[in-house]
């Protein structure tokens, strides 16, 4: 039986992202582990994997440095022990301290070591010092992976220039995958999306524009609020899906820019297919992304979307497959909104044209590159 350990960071990206890669490699055979924080806390992971691992870390690299000595025996403990043929590690701390843990394990089998970067933390938004601290993290990491998988163009081409790992082991994949039998618009029903409306109370013909993301300052949701404040239309109301760190900030924000009567904070929602559909719109101005599941399950669902033009979301809405802005230009948000709205064809055409995009990200073509890339890295071949 072959083995492969997932492991990231938090557990929930593993729910998220890498559950149907734990299905599909299981139902071939394999055992399938996870190593994540918070991974014992539900039950669907002991569904989906042989055995689980709860991780003392988090996204601060501060208070994951801490625990340092404790988290690196624990990694090489649990890698020795599980005798992997394949550690698959994925967000940037979770994948350093595994790859550092393991980099001279001596084991009569030791593990291949794939790294999938969902976008290198060193971009062109970002700070010159801490650019040149990730580029360098990743330049030193990339000495203890045997595959690094980049899931947008640009990254690969960074990736080449800065020789993070040897070119030839470089693979590029269309994302993590999106299944688009299941975000197909007919799988909407029209009550669904009314009871959306409802709960907003919304009025009819009322246009709702949509915005799901973590409140994190890299994805700038004050430029959508600050543009919603600016729009042709007053009576347009804007929908924020997600929680986190500026949450508090940005509602207030919304109260001094008297937007408190047409923007709706939602928090977490498992009905986010639903509302999409509800939407005229989606909006994403990060300043940085990988490859963003939210575009993509919209576009899956024909909803036109306005994102900043950067890499990953440059790679799912250039070619007219949606609208793209510079990076914390207010007044271009503003004018792709206002275009959405006076124009509704060209916002369907927008929509169908972002469907046949995704086909080329479908999840089942992910599955079998990743298949390709788990025999040649077992094998050679």
């Amino acid at each position: 039986m072959k083995k492969v350990l997932f492991v990231s960071t938090p557990a929930d990206f593993i729910r998220i992202f890498l559950l149907p890669f734990a299905r599909h490699f299981r139902n071939k055979g394999w055992q399938v582990d996870g190593m994540a924080a918070g991974i014992s806390s539900r039950p669907v992971y002991k569904e989906y994997l042989d055995n689980t691992f709860e991780m003392d870390w988090s996204r601060n690299p501060l208070q994951s440095l801490s625990r340092f000595t404790q988290t690196v025996t624990k990694i090489r403990s649990i890698v020795e022990a599980g005798e992997y043929d394949l550690v698959h590690v994925h967000t940037p701390i979770a994948a350093f301290l595994t790859r550092l843990s393991i980099r001279d394990l001596k084991t009569k089998k030791r593990p291949k070591v794939i790294y999938t970067a969902h976008g290198f933390h060193f971009h062109p938004a970002g700070n010159i010092l801490k650019n040149r601290v990730f580029l360098e993290l990743e330049r030193l990491a990339g000495r203890w992976t045997d595959f690094l998988v980049v899931i947008n163009h640009e990254d690969k081409i960074e990736a080449e220039r800065y020789r993070i790992v040897d070119p030839l082991h470089i693979r590029y994949m269309p994302g993590i995958g999106v299944d688009t039998n299941l975000y197909r618009k007919e799988n909407i029903t029209l009550d669904a999306v009314e009871g959306v409306r409802q709960e907003l109370s919304l009025a009819a013909g009322t246009p709702l524009f949509l915005m799901v993301a973590a409140f994190d300052r890299r994805k700038r949701h004050q430029d959508v609020l600050h543009a919603m404040a600016r729009l042709e239309r007053q009576d347009a109301h804007l929908a924020m899906a997600g929680g986190g760190t500026c949450l508090l900030e940005m509602k207030e924000l919304a109260q001094r820019l008297n937007l408190q009567e047409r923007v709706h904070f939602l928090g977490f929602r498992e009905d986010v297919p639903t509302l999409n559909r509800a939407a005229v719109a989606m909006l994403l101005p990060s300043e940085q992304e990988g490859l963003p599941r939210s575009i993509m399950e919209s576009l899956c669902l024909e909803v036109p979307c306005i994102g900043s033009n950067i890499r990953g979301t440059r790679d799912l809405l250039s070619d007219g497959c949606g609208i793209l802005t510079e990076v914390g230009n207010v007044d271009a948000i503003t004018q792709g909104m206002n275009r959405i709205l006076a124009g509704p064809a060209e916002a369907r055409e927008m929509g169908a044209r972002g469907r046949r995009r995704m086909k080329d990200f479908d999840v089942g073509i992910i599955l079998k590159l990743h298949e390709d890339l788990y025999e040649e890295a077992l094998t050679g071949r």
